[in-house]
């Protein structure tokens, strides 16, 4: 059996969605924890990238539901597709806002999302915004947070172009 054939199958296993989601659920818990516990101020960007965060572990929850099942395993996989590239875009712009301050390229003031998701509204303790895009208000091994964003979210394509490789490939008979 080849690497693909092997990748496809832990695909089709609800291990591998399981461990997706609890690596979301890692990260939601420690953007909670700078916000809550060190009081660091989530900007607009943050939010939008937690969001980010929230439809990657969404998807895989469509996969952990039936992952043998072709349906649900595409949805999971597109859902963490268009999640993690959405996010790794918010991330790189937010790096730029924070390396390269400019007056005419900001972020938003405020959170902006659709009236029949007010996120912000519901759950402002998660999703409400009052920080500063282009501050830097942490750092972990030179690099700060949008930064790591960045390299989370880039993992998560790689790992996603890996697993929808495998899709195409015949499964043992």
């Amino acid at each position: 059996m080849n690497l693909l054939t092997t990748i496809k199958t832990f695909s089709t296993r609800r291990l591998s969605w399981l461990l997706l989601l609890l690596f979301m659920i890692f990260f939601e818990a420690c953007a909670l924890f700078f916000q809550h516990v060190l009081m660091l101020a989530p900007c607009v960007m943050c939010i939008y990238e937690r969001i980010a965060m929230v439809g990657i572990g969404g998807a895989a929850v469509l996969g952990l539901i039936a992952p043998n099942n072709p349906i649900f395993r595409w949805l999971g996989l597109l859902g963490w597709g268009v999640s993690a590239y959405k996010g790794l875009t918010l991330a790189m712009q937010h790096v730029e806002y924070q390396f390269n301050p400019s007056p005419f390229a900001t972020c938003d003031v405020f959170v902006t999302l659709p009236s029949w998701l007010p996120l912000n509204k519901w759950m402002p303790w998660m999703f409400e915004a009052y920080g500063d895009c282009s501050k830097i208000v942490w750092q972990f091994l030179t690099l700060s947070m949008p930064q790591w964003l960045v390299i989370i979210f880039a993992g998560n394509l790689v790992a996603f172009a890996i697993i929808l490789i495998s899709q195409f490939t015949k499964s043992k008979s």
